[in-house]
């Protein structure tokens, strides 16, 4: 799971219960562990701009238009976006649905990805950087970037010779005390970095809403390991192949909803191959 990007998708296990979506889905079973009077999401308690108890972020947008759809009211599971999270949530059947996981994470059962990001590059605007669109640009050369510890851009940074002015901020903690991607957009907004490497998930939608004077450029155009775009799918248990292809049937089915409200969230849309803006040719 990349690191600020994916957070998991709920997934109940699958059996005989009868759900019914619609004439045209040819799905009907699902597993007794799979809630028949709720729409149970697993989510992080204050991981804005993506889920909060306060139902304020663009997977709570998200929770209540597949709820909607299967006919039942969202009822969530909340524990930190940490380590333990789907041991506590998804894998003891509190919940049901991850609604944001990296494709491939061996953790949870992906559906069908939904959406593809990047990393990104946070600048000030009209800064000398404002626009750089790949690491290996000498334009950083002795520039102070901020980056998330152990996340896939700092590879690329050591490569290009940029880690001797950077400063690291923590991945995993309990965002309900701390806030390192809050910490590292006030720094640079305030002078102290020259930019910002961070999911453009949480980076677009974050200065989208509070900082006017910052920027956001997708790192779309590195050839070299590792990538730096993810598909970003729904996580279920594992096992739960009948829910998944449910679920698969929901996000086919309200695709043109689910990119309008990532869109208005300000979440960075890519093709699937990451190599430009939805809707572009890969």
């Amino acid at each position: 799971m990349p690191a600020w990007g994916a957070s998991g998708t709920v997934v109940p296990i699958l059996a005989a219960a009868l759900w019914v979506l619609g004439p045209d889905t040819g799905l009907s079973q699902t597993s007794d562990l799979v809630s028949k009077t709720a729409f149970r999401v697993c989510a992080d308690p204050a991981n804005d701009p993506m889920s909060s108890k306060q139902e304020t972020g663009y997977e709570n947008r998200l929770a209540d238009l597949f709820a909607g759809q299967l006919g039942l009211p969202v009822e969530y599971t909340w524990y930190p976006m940490a380590t333990g999270f789907i041991r506590n949530t998804l894998r003891d059947n509190k919940c049901d649905v991850v609604i944001g996981y990296a494709q491939g994470h061996e953790l949870v059962l992906n559906t069908n990805h939904y959406f593809t990001s990047a990393y990104t590059l946070v600048t000030r605007k009209g800064s000398p950087i404002d626009g750089v669109d790949t690491l290996s640009d000498p334009r950083l050369k002795g520039t102070h970037l901020g980056v998330v510890a152990g996340s896939p851009p700092a590879t690329h940074m050591a490569r290009n010779g940029l880690i001797a002015g950077a400063r690291p901020y923590d991945l995993m903690v309990d965002r309900r005390h701390e806030s390192p991607i809050l910490d590292m957009l006030n720094d640079l907004n305030a002078g102290e970095l020259d930019g910002a490497l961070l999911w453009g998930p949480i980076s677009g939608p974050l200065v989208k809403a509070g900082y006017p004077d910052l920027v956001v450029t997708p790192l779309i155009k590195e050839t070299l390991p590792p990538r730096l775009f993810f598909r970003i799918t729904m996580g279920v248990r594992q096992g739960e192949k009948v829910w998944a292809r449910k679920l698969n049937s929901l996000i086919r089915r309200n695709q043109a909803e689910i990119d309008a409200i990532l869109t208005e969230a300000g979440v960075p849309l890519l093709n699937d191959m990451g190599t430009g803006p939805l809707g572009e040719a890969n």
